[in-house]
């Protein structure tokens, strides 16, 4: 199935990706969805709010977060994605690993995307799998792994100084031709800027920013966007609103309402319900 297939409407609406993470560590919502039967629950509740497409991850890409065994990946991811597919039997499910087996398992108990933050470049083997698999691949930049990820070089990221947007730019291009180079079709390839991944503050929103030029310089390929609850929206709002919004429930919807403006294809949330609506008021002032 292409991407088109699986996402009739996309580029013709921003879709919602709602998260559902069933790690014990996560930045935002760890330990809350480990038992599949509470990660189905949330799947229904993101559906019901709103959610186009739901992203299933069963290891940790905060800063400091240790990868997890592959067998381990599966455990917890395989028994929620059969639960999902078997309540939701319609919805799309995106697989977020940077693991070839994991993907492989994941789409035979039904997943309908491969979501790798590493852009394919942690496992040698994605790629093909992918290809051999034939479903979609979203391809994100990453510039080092999660457990050595900072704000600054030194601290495992981007430099200050450093143009985010053209060295995504340089990356993303390197990994779809990399990808068209081992049979993955050019209409299943989505990109991902990597908001908020060993990048400054302002590094992210000129990524949001620039994302048009990032797609162009991608030759229009789908470009999703995950900025919810992301620490940005701390640094920018400051300590008092961090403790008045826990969740950054504000800073989040700003970044989502202006995702259409700058061609943003896709946003991937935690709060479904109150992010589509505001992408769908977002969608009638920026697409019309």
């Amino acid at each position: 199935m292409t991407l088109h297939e699986l996402l009739p409407e996309l580029g013709s609406r921003t879709l919602v990706m709602g998260i559902v993470n069933v790690t014990p560590d996560s930045f935002s919502d760890g330990g809350q969805f480990l038992n599949p039967a509470a990660a189905s629950r949330q799947a229904e509740l993101l559906v019901l709010g709103g959610a186009d497409i739901l992203d299933i991850g069963g290891e940790s890409t905060r800063p400091g977060a240790l990868p997890v065994s592959i067998d381990e990946e599966i455990r917890r991811v395989i028994p929620v994605i059969r639960l999902i597919r078997n309540i939701l039997p319609n919805v799309p499910i995106s697989l977020d690993t940077t693991k070839s087996p994991v993907a492989r398992a994941g789409v035979a108990a039904g997943a309908s995307l491969i979501n790798d933050i590493s852009g394919a470049t942690f496992d040698p083997d994605m790629l093909s799998a992918v290809a051999e698999i034939g479903v979609p691949l979203c391809l994100m930049h990453l510039p080092v792994r999660p457990e050595a990820m900072g704000w600054s070089r030194a601290g495992g990221g981007l430099a200050a100084d450093d143009d985010a947007v053209a060295l995504v730019t340089e990356f993303l291009r390197a990994q779809v031709t990399r990808a068209e180079d081992a049979s993955v079709s050019r209409e299943n390839i989505l990109i991902d800027p990597g908001f908020g991944f060993g990048k400054t503050p302002a590094q992210n929103l000129d990524l949001l920013r620039r994302a048009s030029e990032i797609k162009r310089a991608l030759g229009g390929l789908p470009l999703l966007l995950g900025p919810s609850r992301k620490s940005t929206i701390a640094r920018l709002l400051g300590p008092v609103a961090e403790r008045e919004d826990p969740d950054r429930t504000a800073g989040t919807a700003a970044l989502v309402a202006l995702a259409p403006v700058y061609g943003v294809d896709i946003v991937r949330v935690h709060d479904a319900a109150f992010m589509s609506r505001v992408a769908r008021v977002a969608d009638a002032v920026a697409r019309g």
